[in-house]
């Protein structure tokens, strides 16, 4: 109980740190732009320490529900290229997704039921309907929260490695599509310049691709065993 508590007074004041100190300035769209340059010159001179420092913070912001993850896809792309940048920011936000599912689970577990059990009561039942199937369908949302995702999951039976290796899978496409966007920095204006309707259109297909093969799975070893 008592390391619980702990962690749970280390996560308030690491938040509460974050918007004191008003450090949410920092991980602006407006801020990298300013910084594209001396980032860039930075990752020639110290590649390894910027990359470190990178998911780093780009992992602990995710773990602790901060407004960063955009931005630090972002951030990967204009910084590391498309597949460094990609490999950075997807086990990053796996990686602090994971983090925040066990903060979720085992420290701040009896406050989320207590309070959320209802309104997440539609993502347990589809967890124990669809198991794995169902997060991953979730995941390729882009428009749902992280870390409301990682909280709602923590009150499912399902089991960390394969929240895990489920999140890692399902995050992927999004992943491309922030650090693919991080690359043309220069060109955008805004955030909402990523989020264009062929994008989210893609994301839709996305999404019924999975639904639309376990159906036809289904109905495929229902024929077999009528006919067996």
């Amino acid at each position: 109980m008592k390391w619980r508590i702990a962690l749970g007074l280390i996560f308030a004041a690491l938040v509460a740190a974050f918007f004191a100190f008003d450090l949410a300035q920092y991980f602006s769209f407006e801020n990298l732009k300013t910084q594209h340059q001396h980032l860039s010159e930075l990752s020639d001179q110290k590649p390894v320490r910027l990359i470190a420092a990178v998911f780093v913070s780009y992992t602990l912001g995710t773990a602790l529900a901060l407004p960063i993850p955009g931005v630090m896809s972002l951030v990967c792309g204009a910084l590391f290229g498309l597949p460094g940048g990609v490999l950075i920011s997807s086990f990053s936000s796996s990686i602090g997704s994971t983090l925040g599912f066990l903060l979720g689970r085992f420290v701040f577990g009896e406050a989320l039921q207590q309070r959320f059990a209802e309104r997440f009561g539609a993502i347990d039942q589809g967890v124990r309907r669809e198991g794995a199937f169902y997060l991953f369908s979730i995941r390729l949302v882009p428009v749902f929260p992280l870390s409301l995702i990682n909280l709602a999951m923590a009150l499912t039976p399902i089991k960390t490695w394969t929240f895990y290796w489920v999140s890692q899978l399902g995050m992927l496409p999004a992943s491309i599509v922030w650090v693919n966007a991080g690359t043309q920095l220069a060109t955008l204006e805004s955030p909402g310049d990523i989020l264009t309707p062929k994008i989210l259109g893609a994301f839709a297909l996305l999404v019924a691709m999975p639904f639309l093969g376990k159906f036809v799975l289904g109905l495929l070893w229902r024929q077999r065993s009528e006919s067996g």
